[in-house]
């Protein structure tokens, strides 16, 4: 960790609200990022998706529970996958607690995976989760919205992801990769694709990162997210288990 300069309260002050200044900079920034991701052209959906969720297969429309927005995180968990990627399992740690505020206010949330529901449902009993996730396995539903690939897409690098070409040497983990998606179904039963994001995009939803950041040591990583394991791969102490 690197040292830090012991000054005065006065001095401190001084830094601090330097340090204000451009906090309020990116409060502003993302105020206005905000609108124009609100702004967005949006898509008309017509492929017909089927999802495998516990209660029978649904529709994309379906999903939306009775809501006209619709939240899907893209959970990485192939087929045959042992468990479920621990980044989107950190992630996923933080919805459970705002449910109820989503659904108050016309938003539903859903998780999607590739692999079969058994697996999921498995994974989601192991972790304690209660949020929806469903299975898009035997659908294209993961692949159009590029957070799964062919070995064929992978080896030519023409797969996309995070709206650019993947390298053939940056192959993702077993093929998949996560992301976020946002829906709209208006009065008429049409659903549109409004928004989507990879990468570190959905960071803001993971609450402990914000957290972190305003801790002393921040982050205290080496490469992104290099810290986090699964929730019960932690021992008694809070370290991450050998």
């Amino acid at each position: 960790m690197p040292q830090h300069p012991v000054v005065s309260e006065q001095e401190w002050l001084v830094a601090r609200k330097a340090l204000l200044l451009k906090e309020k900079e990116a409060t502003h920034l993302r105020d206005k990022v905000n609108a124009e991701r609100l702004a967005l052209p949006w898509v008309k959906v017509e492929k017909e998706y089927v999802f495998d969720t516990p209660t029978g297969k649904k529709t994309l429309a379906e999903l939306f529970d009775g809501r006209s927005q619709l939240i899907v995180y893209h959970f990485m968990l192939g087929p045959g996958w042992a468990a479920g990627c621990p980044g989107c399992s950190f992630l996923s740690d933080h919805v459970d607690g705002a449910l109820p505020h989503l659904e108050h206010h016309d938003v539903t949330w859903v998780a999607v995976s590739r692999g079969p529901l058994a697996e999921i449902e498995a994974y989601k009993t192991r972790m304690g989760w209660r949020f929806p996730w469903v299975s898009a396995f035997g659908s294209d539903f993961n692949h159009d919205y590029h957070v799964s690939f062919t070995k064929d897409e992978m080896a030519s690098g023409k797969a996309i992801y995070n709206f650019t070409e993947i390298p053939a040497s940056a192959k993702p983990a077993d093929n998949e990769s996560p992301g976020l998606s946002a829906f709209y179904k208006d009065e008429a039963g049409d659903v549109f694709h409004t928004y989507s994001s990879y990468g570190r995009g959905p960071e803001e939803l993971i609450g402990t990162l914000m957290i972190l950041d305003r801790a002393p040591k921040g982050r205290n990583e080496e490469r992104t997210m290099d810290f986090v394991r699964r929730h019960d791969e932690y021992d008694l102490k809070g370290k991450a288990a050998q």
